[in-house]
């Protein structure tokens, strides 16, 4: 039996227009890198070797949240440590504390003999997710382990599907340094939304996974929109319709926040378009003072994997 391993955990665009807590999708990069080994009777030991700032308490570390939980179920001791190695910014609207839940639980079920299936350890590696927003939500969770593009049809109970996409479709992402805690995100969204809006949104959503599934293109684009959480949280992004219309120029098929930003997502048909609007997209904040990130990916077919 191993005593180490190191997984790669791939940043994720959820809610993706208007799948809020519904709908996500894997990068094929960044991500976090986590590594963990037996460590002899001393416990559950983080060590952040990222050069972002982490909690290093395990009951406040989203991975060590998921971790326990895993260990608690499979009735197994927790003398691991788990040395995060790379790490996506936290508070980027790109999956980063799902990125190393995943990781995570992967890497301890892979280090016990694999007793679980994939699938299997989406709610461990969600138990992470409520330590950084507050609910339980799969929509980061799903993809980082599964790949792909991924449907969480219901909650009670988890209902997962997986979702055929084109082969040619990628996402041109922008990460600006503007800092978005999810947590207070979530607040800004009102309860209750009236029947008209309810309607659009789920129309919207229809549209946009039979457009995935049938590759029609205009579908996906007349539908990548979201009516419940993106109107009132892109105040934050500045110029951000303008930003939206830049990136259709440029030949986007949708775009939204990433999450609950400040990452935003252009869904685009092949390499070539996607590094177009990923150029005007830079501009637009470049023009704004404000620094950014951009990254380039095809949505990815795998999930965590073991380097």
């Amino acid at each position: 039996m191993k005593d180490s391993i190191k997984i790669f955990g791939p940043a994720t665009v959820s809610n993706v227009g208007p799948g809020f807590d519904l709908l996500g999708f894997a990068l094929e990069k960044p991500g976090d890198e986590l590594v963990i080994r037996r460590n002899n009777g001393r416990g559950l030991t983080l060590i952040n070797e990222s050069g972002f700032e982490l909690p290093l308490q395990p009951d406040r570390n989203t991975a060590a949240v998921a971790v326990r939980s895993l260990l608690n179920h499979l009735k197994a001791s927790d003398d691991y440590d788990i040395i995060f190695t790379g790490k996506i910014k936290p508070g980027s609207g790109i999956g980063s504390s799902a990125a190393s839940c995943a990781a995570a639980v992967v890497g301890i079920n892979e280090l016990l003999g694999s007793p679980l299936d994939i699938r299997s350890l989406i709610p461990f590696a969600m138990e992470g997710e409520l330590v950084s927003s507050g609910t339980i939500h799969a929509d980061n969770i799903a993809p980082a382990l599964l790949g792909g593009f991924v449907l969480i049809r219901g909650y009670d109970p988890l209902d997962i599907k997986h979702i055929p996409y084109p082969d040619d479709l990628w996402c041109a992402l922008v990460h600006p340094e503007i800092e978005i805690k999810t947590l207070e995100s979530r607040k800004l969204i009102p309860e209750q939304v009236r029947l008209k809006t309810a309607l659009e949104q789920c129309g919207n959503l229809a549209g946009l996974i039979a457009g995935l599934a049938t590759s029609d293109y205009a579908l996906i684009s007349r539908s990548v929109r979201d009516l419940f959480a993106e109107p009132f949280r892109t105040s934050r992004i500045p110029g951000f319709e303008s930003l939206r219309e830049k990136a259709l120029e440029a030949g986007s098929i949708g775009t939204g926040l990433s999450g609950s930003g400040p990452s935003v997502f252009s869904l685009c048909r092949g390499a070539e378009l996607a590094e177009s609007v990923g150029r005007a997209k830079l501009d637009h904040f470049r023009r704004h003072q404000i620094p950014c990130n951009l990254y380039l990916s095809r949505v990815s077919e795998a999930g965590c994997r073991i380097v």
